[in-house]
């Protein structure tokens, strides 16, 4: 199938950007377009109007901004793959990148229109939610931003209103000496969408003692979802207790099925990798200065 019909444009700031789309009501943002374009060419998305953002310099770029890494909405996933900075500062993200789509999609993707897409399944947004992210917006008014636990509010569906413009994404970097993470995901094939994906990250004190905990889980329902697992901190985290814990995390958790996977097989795959992403991170925080320095 070929797009329906639309007009586009090319603003050069941010500012022009907000205006445009404030003028049309059915007007889209188009960033990568490594989601947009294919939903144009199935005609499941039919927009008035195309604003096209990738060359406005102001939403690129990975600045890090006092306890802070702030990736710019146009900037490539791969940009932030290959970043040294990124690898450092904010690890999760790092490990999660690879799973997104395939080298080809990542080259041109942008984490901004990932973010804004809200895909349940994707990986950018699960990181977002599990790190307390901050997505900053621009409009006519000026700008804002919210928590990206607020910003994702169902499947495909965000916070944001009409004339709304996604400029950056403010994730916070731990500083805690001990630190690791980990994510793993469930699919058909590599780089399908995922049945299931979990996130974690976990700093641990000179004890070897929980100091700082995050854990999320998406593909489950219609949004990423950071689980309430505060009762670690404080604790060892051994095998045992990284399964009592999961279980008391996920008890509640809502899940649906579909063609691909039924809930209940959802549930318990969420369970195993929600435990095994944080045993992985325990001994990603438990290496030594020499090995995280080879690693870096």
């Amino acid at each position: 199938m070929k797009a329906a019909q639309f007009e586009y444009a090319r603003p050069d700031t941010i500012a022009e950007a907000c205006e445009l789309l404030a003028q049309h009501d059915n007007a889209r943002v188009l960033a990568g377009g490594q989601t947009l374009v294919p939903m144009l060419a199935m005609r499941l998305a039919r927009p008035s109007k195309l604003v096209d953002i990738y060359r406005i310099q102001s939403i690129k770029g990975i600045e890090p901004r006092n306890d802070a890494i702030v990736i710019g909405a146009a900037t490539r996933q791969v940009e932030v793959e290959r970043s040294a900075a990124a690898r450092r500062y904010l690890p999760l993200l790092s490990r999660a990148l690879p799973w997104v789509g395939h080298p080809p999609t990542r080259n041109r993707g942008t984490v901004g229109g990932s973010i804004a897409n809200a895909d349940p399944s994707a990986e950018i947004p699960l990181v977002a939610v599990t790190l307390g992210a901050e997505i900053e917006i621009a409009n006519l008014d000026g700008k804002s931003s919210m928590p990206a636990d607020d910003f994702f509010i169902g499947a495909m569906v965000t916070s944001a209103m009409p004339g709304d413009c996604l400029t950056s994404v403010r994730f916070p970097v731990w500083r805690e000496k001990r630190i690791g993470t980990a994510f793993q995901e469930v699919s058909a094939r590599k780089s399908d969408f995922a049945f299931v994906a979990a996130a974690a990250q976990v700093a641990l004190d000179e004890e070897g003692q929980c100091e700082r905990i995050a854990l999320g889980v998406g593909g489950l329902g219609d949004r990423p979802i950071s689980l309430d697992v505060g009762s670690a901190v404080g604790a060892r985290l051994d095998k045992a207790s990284i399964e009592e814990i999961v279980r008391g995390a996920c008890r509640h958790l809502e899940t649906y099925g579909d063609l691909h996977a039924s809930a209940e097989y959802r549930s318990r795959v969420a369970v195993a990798l929600c435990s095994r992403v944080l045993h992985e991170s325990v001994v990603d925080a438990g290496r030594s200065p020499a090995d995280l320095e080879k690693a870096q």
